[in-house]
């Protein structure tokens, strides 16, 4: 099985602008951001790293870190686009800014394998905060957005304001995504593409336990029961570290083999602006048709 990259490129609203020794600058519209960045085992390019805030880590047992501002920032967020979609980005406790910018060239294939379908049926697992559903309704998609967190979902509604699409066919759903798909297998449900987007650890709405390298393969078989001969894709992002692109691939080739299609993995990553080097981020794996 080949390993491929996709890469994540500057866009008007989104940059990685450097990157070295652990951390990574980036500029989120007007604003600019230091971040830890464990695979940044290089030298950073630039000597300025002048930003308006740096997520500072600290142990889990300590909360986990927290923002260190040197400028000032909408602590309620402020509005970015990609594409047809916007969205509020906001520092958050957890050190991300409420998307996550390496799935942009995820959206941009998820588009491709449906072109011609009219109005297809698409699922987002662990949706979060609706870029990635909502980029899929603006091209004609009809969405089932799923999230354990009521907090995240209200976001996606917001954002789905933002965009001016509240009239579009989106179920928003607040369940634990294991349970939500294998109530879907039971109910003879189909789609036409699934993306998931899994914690490594989690929780659901009534305490359910999610635990990646335990739960992940039962997850995926229900998925591929919800996909037929004329469904277009799953994709499976993980940035779970210890995990491997070739194991989850492997994961998907057993599942799908019967569906024909190609399996393919690899890595997630966003080109540097200082140099253009690829910054990886994540590990996935992708069944299309």
């Amino acid at each position: 099985m080949d390993l491929i990259t996709l890469t994540g490129e500057p866009w008007a609203d989104y940059g990685l602008i450097d990157s070295g020794h652990g951390r990574k600058l980036e500029r989120y519209g007007a604003y600019r951001f230091i971040r830890p960045e464990p695979q940044a085992m290089w030298a950073p390019a630039l000597d300025d790293w002048a930003a308006h805030g740096e997520f500072t880590p600290a142990p889990d047992d300590e909360g986990g870190g927290r923002w260190v501002f040197d400028k000032p920032v909408p602590r309620e967020g402020w509005p970015l686009a990609w594409d047809q979609v916007r969205f509020t980005a906001q520092t958050t406790p957890f050190r991300h800014l409420g998307f996550f910018p390496d799935m942009a060239p995820v959206w941009s294939w998820m588009r491709e394998q449906v072109a011609g379908v009219e109005a297809p049926t698409i699922m987002n697992l662990f949706g979060y905060t609706g870029v990635g559903t909502l980029a899929m309704a603006a091209s004609g998609g009809n969405l089932v957005h799923v999230d354990a967190s009521k907090k995240s979902v209200e976001a996606a509604k917001s954002n789905a304001a933002l965009s001016a699409m509240t009239d579009k066919p989106v179920r928003w759903i607040v369940d634990d995504a294991a349970k939500f798909v294998a109530r879907e297998v039971r109910r003879g449900r189909r789609y036409d593409g699934i993306l998931l987007d899994p914690p490594k650890y989690g929780r659901g709405p009534t305490g359910e336990v999610w635990q990646l390298e335990r739960d992940l393969p039962g997850l995926i078989a229900d998925c591929r029961q919800l996909l037929d001969a004329d469904s277009r894709f799953l994709f499976l992002t993980v940035y779970a570290i210890r995990m491997s692109a070739l194991a989850i691939g492997e994961l998907l080739n057993q599942h799908f083999a019967d569906l024909g299609g190609r399996i393919e993995c690899g890595e997630l990553g966003v080109r540097e602006e200082a140099r253009g080097l690829v910054l990886p981020t994540a590990i996935f794996a992708r069944w299309s048709r």
